[in-house]
């Protein structure tokens, strides 16, 4: 997620936040996965939990996601402060207004 907000609110960068992200996923998919066991699928991981009826971790994959986006999105706000933050939409660079009105081409900083 910190990646993701790094690229979305640099110029620059922004036109390669779906590479960036599809590299996260490849990396955590080809090291992390056989060393933990992870699973980036709650479903995937429910459906492995019921018939062993075993839950000790399945929380993990409940909370983690949420808590790891709140966490990278406070970190983004404490490095860079609010006006840092611009917008999360990935396409501005069209004639159409941002629907969410950020005033994404009056603060983008090059």
């Amino acid at each position: 997620m910190l990646v993701i907000l790094i690229a979305t609110n640099t110029q620059k960068l922004a036109s390669f936040t779906g590479l960036f992200a599809g590299v996260l996923l490849a990396i955590y998919v080809t090291f992390e996965a056989p060393l933990s066991g992870m699973s980036m699928n709650p479903a995937r991981s429910f459906a492995s939990a019921m018939p062993s009826r075993i839950w000790s971790a399945f929380w993990i994959y409940m909370t983690a996601p949420g808590l790891g986006m709140l966490l990278a999105a406070e970190m983004y706000l404490c490095a860079k402060g609010a006006r840092g933050v611009i917008c999360a939409k990935l396409h501005h660079h069209n004639d159409k207004r941002c629907i969410f009105r950020c005033g994404y081409r009056e603060n983008q900083k090059t």
